[in-house]
C-alpha cells in the first residue's frame, strides 16, 4: 500500500497556513518534504512533525525549542527519554505561560482601574 503524499497546497489548505510558512519550516529544517522536480511532497512523517510544530507554537514554544522537541522523536531507543525530556520542557513552558498569564492579569486590572477612574471623572 502507498503512502499518500500531498503537495504543499493541499497541506497549507489542511494546515490553514501559508505557502511562505510551509517553505520557511522547509527552509529551517523542521520539515523534509520530498521533491519530485520543483514540487514538494509530504508524506505521514511530514504530516505528524507538521502537526506538531503547529502545536507547540500555539503553546509558545520557540521553533528552536520545537526543533529539540522533535529530535526526540527522531531517538531510537525507547521512550522512557522522549517521557522525560518533554516533561521537563513542558513543565518550563507551563511555568512560562503561568507568569505571562500573572502579568496580563495584573495589568488588566490596572487597566480597569485607570478606565474606572477616568470613567467616574467623565461623569462629575
Amino acid at each position: 500500500m502507498t503512502e499518500v503524499k500531498q503537495t504543499l497546497q493541499q497541506m497549507c489548505e489542511e494546515f490553514d497556513i501559508t505557502p511562505r510558512t510551509l517553505r520557511y519550516y522547509e527552509y529551517i529544517e523542521l520539515l523534509s518534504p520530498q521533491r519530485d522536480g520543483r514540487k514538494r511532497l509530504y508524506g505521514g512523517r511530514e504530516r505528524a512533525r507538521l502537526t506538531l510544530i503547529l502545536r507547540g507554537r500555539r503553546f509558545g514554544f520557540s521553533l528552536e525549542e520545537i526543533r529539540q522537541w522533535l529530535a526526540l522523536y527522531e531517538i531510537e531507543d525507547n521512550q522512557t527519554t522522549q517521557y522525560r525530556e518533554w516533561v521537563e520542557i513542558s513543565t518550563r513552558q507551563i511555568d512560562e505561560l503561568e507568569s505571562r498569564k500573572r502579568e496580563l492579569e495584573e495589568a488588566i486590572d490596572e487597566l480597569t482601574r485607570l478606565r474606572d477612574v477616568v470613567e467616574s471623572a467623565l461623569d462629575t
